[in-house]
């Protein structure tokens, strides 16, 4: 019968299914739960719309979820096209369309506050899709899906969809255990062979090459990269036996070059990776500059008829704040930029433009590898590393495979392409690790929340939810994985002692000697890094902002000593120089390439005689000058820190580099003639100390259960009068229905009355202060707008501490810090203000203000649910009506 059905299903397709396709649609046609784990266009979405189709064959319902509202609004339209608008609906935070139809696509929180609201519309579900599953190790959303899983009716089947992770059937046998029989459907296979390349010097080289029958890193790439490296090759005699000036490494191939590169050898369309909002504009604007055209006259006239269509709803005035104009003319060109700061029509026109064939490169951030259909012949991945918000960090293996997952368009591309430039900062060997590992685990990100405890408290005993924290993946893990974990560090533990025994030395204590010279390599290599990237900014950032007459130490090299700025320039290039005389009198020019570290100020010369009145900086600097400036200089009494430049975080921890150095030379075994024999057995000693170290925290973490730290979420709700006992207080009602990080914080907020006196535009303001978060590393901070909406802040504020010192001492870090940055922008647009003047706004995106803007919508509506007090409902209503006009209105729209 199973067969039958699925026959009847899949005669409705043009092709064949693959047969991990087939095998899951057995499953479910034998109604059990399925885990797909798949890797990115392999067609694991037919098995998602077997379960639609089921529940429609049944008269059932089905739940179709997504981590994004952009994947739920494209799936809510996909469903539509298939089965009609009266069958589907759609359900996101700023969406309700059709909520009763028996297909249902919405996002997982959406299902999650069903669950816990236990809503009438639950009743009578059969099916429930969860689409990009692997999100549940997501750090701040990832328990929404292990919630999901937990709570579900044991009758409902679930349908989890997931990018390739290597221990699916682990995760497969946690919903077994938890919902009966599952099945765990695992396709390795990518559905278009994948090739990947090296660009470098120009050559665009495979990354892997067979030797003898295997497949190893292209040694013809190692002999370039060692020949850039080579110190002869940067700086080779000419033929008159002159050395010409150092040759720079050569920068990364400017993005227009590779797009053309790619154009010549027939590999676009292609998605451009680049890890910066403002790389990705700047790409599209230099394929403009350079007049860039990969389009015929047929292709444009179609993707401006469409562009205009899909934008038609949009104000003129609106549009030319947007950059409309200019967005269209690269449009037409063939190329466009995507990422969170465009509005999503631009996005969501741009992502059907890619699919329809018309756009042939799209300058893109990472965002774009998360569920948005928009396979390409090619992937171009400009670095590999990217700022995390604190530092920068190489990507993960799974990162790579899932923007690499993108290459390679399913019955048109024989091949798919992905293509890495040249990484100065990385050796190749890292690269070809990171491009050939296929382990990517799937790790729970599982913690009791304040909101997740007063819904637990609201609808269990305390026996079943303990024991529904229990059956967490989390804990299925911790407890599976501790015994394992102790017989490796065993283990580990007689080959450590062998190891320790081979590396001995008769001239001294070699594990001490290792430490150093590992202290020292590790902190040479960090400090590298750092003034590669970091530090080169921080140093330009420096240089750009002297004033003549401060004084600085140059810390090495032909100038080491104490100078004294004149002047500043820049290069053709925009680097910043500084005219400078030394204590020699000489006048010299000073680059970031002169100082190792970014350096400070240590004092001030006035650069006029006293009693001189002429205060300007001179044009030139005459002998004189020269000669007392000098004077001056030599006079100086500098410190010794002075000379000294500030230790980075890297050196507060590991030591200063040179003394560390010195200590590696001077000691005993660094003369033994085993050296190196000794130095492979302490190199595999290390190792497997560090694994071992590892190991034992993990343990540690296992250890202490879920249910405990339920426990101490439980004692910080009972001091601030939300439970009592195993029972929700009045005010615990209301905080269970407040989803945010903040929930506890903006519970107090309702719960004290501060929010009570404040006009809609007011509460614009404060509620802004929960959502926005700055994107740098740096706080964006403003204010709040008025007397009223100050004083509410402030007493939020002072509770957050209060809040925050609790958590403390229970070891707790729940409820994260309000910030004021987008207040102000929030108070003047609920007021009225036009678009023109909101984007005003120094580094406001029109996308960053949308998305601020619908995140402030969707908390001022969970208020207004939860508030009791009828005029403060009123004003919530009216704020959100405030925020919701005009771009910010039209991008809620489907």
């Amino acid at each position: 019968m199973t067969s039958e059905v699925v026959a009847s299903f899949a005669a409705q397709y043009p092709f064949e299914f693959d047969p991990f396709q087939v095998e899951a649609l057995e499953a479910l046609g034998r109604m059990e739960s399925v885990l797909v784990a798949a890797p990115t266009g392999s067609g694991k979405t037919v098995v998602a719309e077997f379960a639609v189709w089921l529940a429609l064959r049944e008269g059932r319902k089905v739940f179709y979820t997504t981590p994004l509202k952009a994947l739920s609004n494209q799936k809510f339209n996909d469903l539509v096209a298939l089965h009609g608008a009266a069958s589907v609906g759609l359900l996101t935070g700023d969406n309700s369309i059709n909520p009763s139809a028996p297909v249902v696509v919405m996002t997982t929180e959406v299902l999650r506050n069903m669950i816990y609201e236990r809503s009438d519309l639950l009743e009578d579900l059969r099916y429930v899709v969860l689409d990009e599953v692997h999100y549940l190790q997501d750090p701040y959303r990832g328990a929404v899906w292990e919630e999901v899983i937990i709570h579900l009716p044991l009758d409902v089947v679930i349908v989890s969809l997931s990018a390739t992770v290597s221990n699916a059937e682990e995760f497969a046998d946690w919903i077994q255990t938890l919902r009966g029989p599952t099945a765990a459907v695992i396709e390795d296979r990518r559905p278009v062979v994948l090739e990947q390349h090296y660009l470098i010097d120009d050559q665009l080289l495979p990354m892997f090459v067979a030797s003898d029958g295997e497949v190893v890193p292209n040694p013809e790439i190692r002999r370039l990269e060692a020949r850039r490296e080579n110190p002869k090759f940067r700086r080779s005699p000419t033929r008159n036996g002159h050395r010409p000036a150092q040759r720079p490494h050569r920068p990364r191939p400017n993005r227009s070059s590779v797009v053309e590169l790619l154009s010549g050898q027939n590999l676009l369309p292609a998605i451009y990776f680049i890890f910066s909002r403002k790389g990705c504009d700047a790409a599209v604007a230099q394929c403009m500059r350079e007049g860039l055209v990969l389009t015929d006259a047929s292709e444009r006239a179609r993707i401006r008829e469409f562009a205009e269509m899909r934008c038609s709803r949009l104000e003129d005035e609106d549009l030319a704040v947007l950059g409309y104009h200019e967005w269209l003319e690269a449009l037409a060109a063939g190329f466009a930029a995507h990422h969170a700061g465009h509005v999503p029509v631009f996005k969501e026109t741009v992502e059907e433009l890619f699919q329809a064939g018309l756009v042939k490169v799209v300058f893109a951030t990472e965002t774009l590898s998360l569920g948005i259909n928009m396979p390409a012949r090619t992937v171009v991945i400009e670095s590999l590393t990217k700022f995390t918000g604190e530092r920068h960090e190489v990507m993960t293996p799974g990162e790579f495979t899932q923007l690499t997952g993108r290459a390679g368009r399913r019955g048109i591309d024989a091949l798919g392409h992905a293509v890495v430039l040249r990484q100065p900062e990385l050796p190749f060997a890292q690269i070809a690790g990171l491009a050939s590992t296929r382990t990517y685990p799937l790790v729970s990100s599982f913690q009791p929340s304040y909101n997740m405890a007063t819904n637990l408290v609201r609808n269990y005993s305390q026996e079943e939810a303990e024991h529904l924290l229990n059956s967490s993946f989390a804990q299925y893990h911790a407890d599976k994985d501790v015994v394992v974990l102790e017989r490796l560090i065993e283990r580990n533990d007689v080959y450590l002692a062998s190891y320790r025994e081979k590396m001995a030395c008769d001239r001294g204590d070699f594990e001490e000697y290792w430490r150093l010279r590992d202290r020292s390599a590790r902190l040479e290599r960090s400090l590298s890094r750092w003034q590669q990237t970091e530090g080169r900014e921080q140093t330009r950032s420096v240089l750009s902002s002297a004033r003549p007459g401060q004084v600085y130490v140059v810390p090495a090299g032909k100038m080491r000593g104490p100078i004294v700025v004149v002047g500043a320039q820049r290069s053709k290039r925009g680097e910043p120089r500084l005219l400078a005389v030394t204590r020699e009198r000489k006048l010299v020019r000073l680059t970031t390439r002169d100082f190792s570290r970014p350096p400070r100020p240590v004092g001030n010369l006035p650069l006029v005689p006293p009693g001189d009145l002429r205060q300007k900086a001179p044009s030139s600097v005459d002998p004189e000058m020269r000669k007392r400036l000098a004077s001056a200089l030599a006079a100086l009494d500098l410190p010794a820190e002075a000379w000294d430049p500030e230790p980075l975080p890297e050196e507060r921890e590991g030591g200063d580099l040179s003394r560390l150095r010195a200590k590696v030379l001077s000691h005993p075994c660094h003369r033994c003639p085993d050296l190196e024999l000794h130095s492979q057995w302490a190199a595999r000693a290390a190792r497997l100390a560090s694994e071992n170290d590892q190991l034992r925290k993990r343990v540690r973490g296992r250890t202490e259960t879920l249910s405990r730290k339920f426990h101490r979420v439980l004692e910080v709700l009972e001091e601030f009068g939300y439970v009592s006992g195993f029972e929700l207080a009045p005010k615990g009602w209301m905080l269970a229905r407040l989803y945010n990080e903040s929930d506890l914080l903006i519970a107090e907020t309702l719960a004290n009355g501060w929010l009570d006196d404040l006009k809609p535009a007011e509460l614009a303001a404060v509620v802004s202060t929960f959502v926005f978060e700055s994107r740098g590393p740096f706080e964006v901070v403003g204010s709040l707008p008025t007397t009223n909406s100050r004083k509410a802040y402030a007493s939020i504020t002072r509770q957050h501490e209060r809040i925050r010192r609790r958590e403390r001492r229970s070891t707790l870090e729940l409820t994260r810090a309000t910030e004021t940055g987008f207040a102000d922008i929030a108070y003047r647009w609920c007021r009225g203000a036009d678009l023109e003047e909101i984007l005003a706004e120094e580094d406001l995106t029109a996308g960053d203000f949308i998305r601020n803007c619908k995140q402030t919508i969707d908390l001022l509506r969970q208020l207004r649910d939860a508030a009791e007090e009828p005029n403060l409902r009123e004003a919530l209503g009216k704020a959100v009506d405030g925020l919701n006009r005009g771009v910010v209105a039209y991008a809620g729209a489907i």
